[in-house]
């Protein structure tokens, strides 16, 4: 279900689609974003995240396996996960959006939704919303 029965309406439209942007958490803590606009965009950035895995500190972890070879050396921390989400005040959502899995090296199409206990649920789907994953966010 990506439509909350909130009614998020204001006056001010854009006050209703910069409700998403923030700093977020998974619930089980393993990441945070930044969520912010550009432009009509809203995008997410990785600002931390829980490698499990004490080799290496997370700011020398890459994105080794990006399907293209040129961003495989980029840094995983600061990297935009998130991109090309746009407000739908229809249905109160963020749509049309393109969520990069850096683990799997994978791009998937996103949407967004507040739900009225204030958490922010993420899916990435292969072109078919009702066949994806939903991450659960928590505002910090």
């Amino acid at each position: 279900m990506l439509y909350s029965s909130t009614n998020y309406s204001t006056p001010n439209n854009k006050a209703v689609e910069d409700m998403v942007c923030g700093k977020w958490q998974l619930v089980d803590d393993a990441l945070t974003v930044q969520v912010y606009r550009e432009g009509s965009e809203f995008r997410a950035k990785i600002i931390s995240f829980d490698d499990h895995d004490d080799t290496k500190p997370m700011e020398y972890w890459t994105d080794d396996l990006n399907p293209n070879p040129a961003l495989r050396s980029r840094k995983i921390l600061g990297m935009n996960v998130v991109e090309k989400l746009t407000y739908n005040p229809t249905t109160n959502t963020w749509e049309d959006g393109i969520i990069y899995d850096a683990k799997h090296g994978r791009h998937w199409n996103s949407s967004a939704y507040l739900t009225k206990d204030g958490f922010l649920k993420v899916k990435g789907y292969w072109h078919v919303k009702f066949i994806g994953k939903t991450l659960t966010f928590k505002r910090v």
